[in-house]
């Protein structure tokens, strides 16, 4: 019995799954890059050869060309500022508001508590698109149409940053911790800058990341805020120029790509503290 139990675990069956499970993440990677590398290659592309069959799966002369043809159908940098404008006001928004008050749900005792709590939780199942309609007139009756304000500041406090900053502080952070630093004398706001956010850098880090993506992708609050091209942000103004009669697509596809840039690099550098944020504090002891 015993020799049956390790013939079925022999260094060539061993070898056969490894390779098995190489392939098969491989695969998922392949599949994984390969919207950015077309994205790329078609920004070096002109119309008719992007449109031609096959697809040409190589680096074309095009680039310099649909560069400039970039700059002609949109103020390409300009956008981009905008876009990088209203990421950075709403990340850095998000993660200070969030964390002071997912701070007060976690060191604070008071009537009603958890049924707030339970009622942010359950606004995060709400479809976005339901909310287009109540955000364009609470924007419109607060005179903040067309402006880049009315897109970042409403997401500097939303249930979800504040959801995971709360629960990485029930399993980070001891409350004996909090107790001692009153009893030493220390204000609320005191402890939440010197003791709290230096012990929940890695979540912060998370939640900023996961801000700066959401609010560089967004498309639909722009679309109902925006109206001004001056002011259109990369998703908007990559969009408004595909509805041309002859779309060039090799400077569209250039612009996506160069779009891309900033997030692919944002996820090289960070992406250790995304994983670290999501998974740290999940096991206690």
């Amino acid at each position: 019995m015993q020799n049956v139990k390790r013939s079925a675990h022999t260094p060539k069956t061993q070898t056969l799954a490894r390779l098995a499970k190489l392939n098969f993440l491989a695969f998922g990677i392949v599949i994984t890059i390969f919207p950015f590398v077309w994205v790329a290659l078609m920004g070096t592309h002109t119309r008719s050869e992007i449109f031609s069959s096959p697809p040409p799966f190589y680096i074309g002369d095009n680039f310099i060309d649909n560069y400039y043809k970039l700059l002609e159908i949109m103020p390409f940098w300009l956008v981009l500022w905008n876009s990088l404008f209203i990421s950075v006001m709403g990340t850095i928004g998000a993660v200070f508001f969030c964390s002071l008050c997912a701070y007060g749900f976690f060191a604070f005792e008071f009537r009603g508590k958890n049924i707030i709590f339970t009622l942010m939780i359950a606004s995060m199942m709400v479809p976005p698109a339901l909310l287009l309609i109540p955000f364009f007139l609470t924007v419109q009756f607060l005179g903040i149409l067309d402006t880049h304000f009315a897109l970042w500041f409403p997401a500097i406090a939303n249930a979800f940053g504040i959801f995971l900053v709360r629960q990485y502080m029930v399993t980070a952070i001891s409350k004996d911790l909090l107790d001692a630093a009153k009893v030493d004398g220390a204000s609320h706001l005191r402890i939440f800058l010197v003791i709290v956010l230096p012990l929940i850098k890695p979540v912060l880090a998370t939640l900023g990341i996961v801000m700066f993506i959401g609010l560089w992708n967004n498309f639909l609050s722009p679309l109902i805020v925006l109206s001004s091209p001056d002011k259109f942000v990369l998703t908007l103004a990559l969009r408004s120029v595909q509805s041309l009669g002859d779309s060039p697509w090799g400077a569209v596809m250039l612009g996506t790509f160069l779009s891309m840039l900033p997030l692919l690099i944002a996820f090289l550098f960070f992406s250790k503290q995304i994983m670290a944020g999501l998974t740290a504090g999940a096991v206690k002891g």
